[in-house]
Formats: structure tokens, sequence, C-alpha cells
């Protein structure tokens, strides 16, 4: 038995462009639903699973944005590619730091598209494997459910994980003790979609800190190895002064 076409989401305002999409996408096997405004989509997350959701940032009723930001802070982890016609660097840092996978700036080369939208599927399959090896950890007080996305830290308080600081909490903490290379995390967090710069990843060990170190700035558990990348102790370490 064949296995069920991946199901996408594409939420487009604009007719043409997105028929355009749509028809290529089934054409590529998947099984699409078409909206046109952010109110719909965040209402569709909710109660439907995708493999992905391609997502128009400037919508009617609710932004691309604030559609991913709202499903983010709810536990909803599918992946998001977004559209738009800003392609700046502070604008694709902006999509990323929404909960965003992947930015796809307009206009764009329609296979192109349907690259990144391959390969979003790709790394879903590798996150999935991945989270599943690790359901659970437990650090300086700190506990963490990888299937949820959901923990709570020292001082007994709840916390909710984007799925990029999930990805890359579990993948430090599978190499406890041990440096992980700022490329390497790069390549296995966002695997073949757009990289965004080492800073972007700077600020996400900065949350993770303050989320689960007693003192962010003298951490325990989430160490900067300068110039090489970062490494991560489950059983702590003294900071180094």
């Amino acid at each position: 038995m064949s296995a069920s076409p991946a199901k996408v989401l594409l939420v487009e305002d604009e007719p043409n462009l997105a028929r355009g999409i749509r028809e290529n996408l089934v054409h590529e096997g998947y099984d699409v639903e078409l909206v046109s405004d952010g109110v719909t989509a965040l209402a569709r997350m909710r109660a439907n699973d995708y493999a992905v959701v391609v997502l128009d940032v400037m919508l009617p009723g609710m932004d691309g944005f604030t559609v991913c930001e709202t499903v983010r802070r709810e536990g909803n982890d599918t992946p998001v590619l977004f559209l738009t016609a800003k392609g700046g660097p502070h604008d694709r840092i902006r999509g990323l730091e929404a909960g965003g996978d992947d930015y796809l700036p307009k206009p764009f080369h329609l296979r192109e598209l349907l690259l990144r939208v391959a390969a979003i599927v790709r790394r879903r399959t590798r996150f999935d494997t991945l989270l599943g090896s690790r359901e659970t950890l437990q650090f300086g007080g700190n506990e963490f459910d990888f299937t949820s996305f959901r923990g709570r830290s020292w001082d007994g308080q709840d916390q909710q994980l984007t799925p990029k600081e999930a990805l890359i909490l579990a993948e430090l903490a599978k190499r406890d003790g041990r440096v992980v290379w700022r490329e390497d995390l790069l390549e296995r967090v966002w695997g073949g979609e757009v990289l965004p710069s080492s800073r972007t990843i700077d600020n996400f060990i900065v949350k993770l800190r303050k989320r689960f170190e007693r003192e962010p700035d003298r951490p325990r558990h989430f160490h900067t190895v300068r110039g090489v990348g970062y490494r991560f102790t489950a059983a702590g370490e003294d900071p180094t002064e």
C-alpha cells in the first residue's frame, strides 16, 4: 500500500500566484489545501496536521508572522515556509525568530519553492527520528519533554520551546560534554533550507540560557566555545571567571 500524500496548507491571498503554486504542488504529489487569510490559516493549523505550511506574510485579517508566533506558543511545531515581498536580512531574521523554518522572498522560481518544500518535508522526517530517540531530558533541576516541547525550569516555571529551540537543545544534549561546531549545528537544525547568520544561533543559545540557567550570564550548562561553537553539559560546570 502506498503512503498517503504529504498534506500542505497554502496560505496566499493573490489568486493567480496561489493557483500556480497549488497546481505545481499537486503535480509533485502533495495534497494541498488553499486558504487566503491569516485568521482562517490559524484555525486550519489548530484543527489539522500538515507536513508543511506555505505561508504568505502580508495577509488580510492576520499577518503570517503573527499566525506562526501564535501556533508556536501553543506548541504547534508544523514546519512553516514564509513567502514575502520583503527579502532583506532583517526580514529573514524576523521570519526565523517568529518560528519559521524557511523564508523565500518574492518573486521566486516555482522550482525553487518546490525544492524548499521537499527539503522541509525531509528535515521533518529527520526531526521526528531525532526527537523520537530522546523523549525527555533532565539537567540542573530542569525537565524537558521533547515530544511536547514543554518543560519546567529549576524555578518551577513552565517552559514552552519553539521547534528550533527544541531541536538545538536535542542536538547539544545528544553530544553532552562535547563541542558542537557552529556550522554543524546550523546544518543539522536547518538542513537544506536557508541558513541564518551565526548571530541568530547565538540568540537561540541566549534564549535557552534565560529559560534554564540559574544565572544566564554565568552559564553552567550552555557554553560558548569562542570561534568554534557550543558545548552542553547536563551535569553542569562552574562558570569560567
